[in-house]
């Protein structure tokens, strides 16, 4: 048994990592993902740039992040998160003045996968893990709290953003947020992270080796990675869609725009929650509850025609949903195979919902016209949503008490 002196400064040493991933990833996030969708508008006005090339670039970044985040997974799971996170936030600053350099269309893309490779290694999925290891069996608690700053990212970098390019060329904006991105996230993943990579704490049933091919080929596994890509198709439509929606219902843009920030307040609302809910439930009702709220929600949006106040509700309570799931997903590995694999199994799992979710925008602007308009493109996203929930029940690795185990 560790001395009470030992443990406190244990426990202060694991709380400097936690402090400087919730400053990095509300800055990474707030750069690399929230600036985007303020200064696309700008970038198509004064390029003449079409929004589909902007946008195909974007979308590809978070098919490069999700790809690499599986070979990431590897590296983390062995040396720790130190030297992949500060290359990752210096390649995020070369990468984002590549982007207020770019003469065309072409080099705006290319910046912008190499942003993608970035975006592996500096946002959630490398500081979950980091976190994972650094604060089990606890690692609940730590992970609720970097999701709930991170949730912030928005609240700071669209706003900031908005300011910036009312005074400066759009390319002079992202200059800046690249000096912001370098300045903060550089030196805090190279000194915060210091400290020694522990040894992962295993369950008394957890694989002998420190990752197992027949988890990724069992059956718990591929339902689970199937029930996560077909909820982030349908949570990703449904948020870029939203205003339209809302727009299509007699919603002002202004009050479409506060409704969407308001689902942001939900989503820290759901995030708040979630360690009771994991106290209470197991890991297969949690699950299946999830992601059938997220349908529930959904569907609420495709058929509730007003009043506005009542579908605001709705958005409210889909960003509750979406909190939540962000935590659901962290935890879908340890939940049910420790923490041994956990950067390899993670990076492998989310993988494709990563994707799907990069395409999934494109793909709900296309199927707005067959279907008629947004409530039965909504109609059909949540089906989509209630299909994952149905896919989850087949998630559970073995029966166990309530809590964060297994079953």
């Amino acid at each position: 048994m560790k001395p009470a002196g030992s443990a406190s400064a244990g426990a202060r040493a694991s709380r400097v990592p936690l402090v400087a991933l919730c400053v990095t990833e509300i800055t990474s996030w707030g750069v690399l993902y929230y600036a985007f969708p303020v200064l696309a508008p700008v970038i198509g006005r004064e390029t003449g740039w079409s929004a589909g090339a902007t946008t195909a670039g974007f979308s590809a970044a978070l098919v490069v992040a999700a790809l690499g985040g599986v070979p990431l997974g590897r590296v983390l799971d062995r040396r720790g998160p130190r030297l992949p996170m500060t290359a990752g936030s210096m390649l995020a600053v070369l990468a984002v003045l590549g982007l207020a350099a770019a003469p065309d269309a072409g080099w705006f893309a290319a910046a912008w996968l190499l942003a993608g490779a970035a975006m592996s290694a500096v946002l959630y999925q490398p500081a979950f893990a980091a976190l994972t290891r650094y604060h089990a069996p606890h690692h609940v608690r730590a992970l609720t709290t970097l999701t709930l700053v991170g949730g912030l990212a928005s609240t700071v970098f669209a706003p900031l953003t908005g300011v910036l390019a009312e005074h400066l060329p759009w390319r002079a904006v992202y200059v800046v947020l690249a000096a912001i991105l370098g300045v903060v996230t550089v030196p805090l993943h190279f000194l915060a992270l210091r400290r020694p990579w522990p040894e992962a704490a295993r369950k008394a049933d957890e694989p002998c080796g420190p990752w197992r091919g027949d988890v990724v080929r069992s059956a718990p596994f591929l339902l689970l990675m199937a029930a996560l890509t077909l909820s982030a198709f349908s949570a990703s439509a449904v948020l870029i869609h939203l205003i339209g929606l809302l727009m299509a219902r007699g919603a002002s843009p202004a009050t479409a725009a506060w409704a969407l920030g308001l689902g942001g307040v939900g989503q820290v609302a759901g995030r708040l929650g979630y360690a009771a809910l994991a106290r209470r439930t197991s890991v297969r009702a949690r699950t299946v509850g999830i992601l059938a709220g997220a349908a529930a929600t959904t569907g609420a949006l495709a058929a509730v025609p007003g009043p506005l106040w009542l579908l605001i509700c709705v958005v409210v309570l889909a960003g509750v949903i979406r909190g939540i799931t962000t935590l659901l997903q962290a935890t879908a590995v340890t939940d049910r195979w420790g923490t041994g694999a956990y950067g390899t199994l993670t990076g492998i799992l989310v993988a494709p919902a990563t994707i799907a979710g990069a395409i999934a925008p494109a793909a709900g602007a296309a199927l707005l016209g067959p279907l008629g308009g947004y409530p039965a493109l909504y109609a059909v996203l949540a089906l989509i949503a209630a299909s994952a929930a149905l896919t989850a029940a087949g998630t559970s690795v073995g029966a166990s008490p309530r809590g964060g185990g297994r079953g």
